[in-house]
């Protein structure tokens, strides 16, 4: 028997890493009122990763989507793979050279590219898509709010990362 209903429940879950980076603040904060030498700094640094880590829970969480497209997005060993009923593939972190927020149908879509100029298209409400969150945060020169906010934006064709080139060795 649950004293807590299904929909309040799988709210609270989906919300769960804010919810733990706040009670991570609160606990800083309630070490830096108790005083002292000790707890004051230990609750001032216990209170500022709290903070980090809401953000990137925030950010987090803006990813995350209901599960309307089909198909499914695998993340393993630095490679990103969208297994879907139409079209699909695999590309490596490595590889990738540009990231893009595309519209297809009136829905979002990550289009990534390969150096070699391949693409994957990969729907931004398929299973496990908010898994490119954390392989995405690996990319060099990488502003993950940027990402966050094209999630919701939805303007068109929308060029998110690029990797920066190498200086050429004369």
């Amino acid at each position: 028997m649950s004293f807590v209903r299904p929909e309040v429940a799988a709210r609270l879950v989906r919300w769960r890493e804010a919810l733990f980076a706040v009670v991570v603040v609160a606990f800083g904060c309630w070490l830096m009122a108790l005083g002292g030498y000790l707890l004051v700094p230990l609750g001032a640094v216990l209170g500022a990763t709290g903070l980090a880590w809401l953000v990137v829970a925030l950010r987090r969480r803006r990813f995350a989507r209901a599960i309307e497209a089909p198909g499914v997005v695998e993340v393993d060993e630095g490679q990103i793979g969208y297994l879907g009923p139409t079209f699909g593939g695999y590309i490596a972190l490595r590889e990738l050279a540009e990231i893009r927020m595309i519209d297809v149908q009136g829905r979002g879509h990550w289009r990534l590219r390969q150096a070699d100029g391949q693409t994957l298209l990969i729907p931004v409400s398929a299973a496990g898509a908010d898994l490119l969150y954390d392989a995405f945060a690996a990319l060099p020169g990488i502003d993950m709010g940027v990402l966050s906010r094209a999630v919701d934006a939805r303007a068109g064709t929308q060029v998110l990362w690029r990797r920066p080139a190498h200086a050429a060795l004369t």
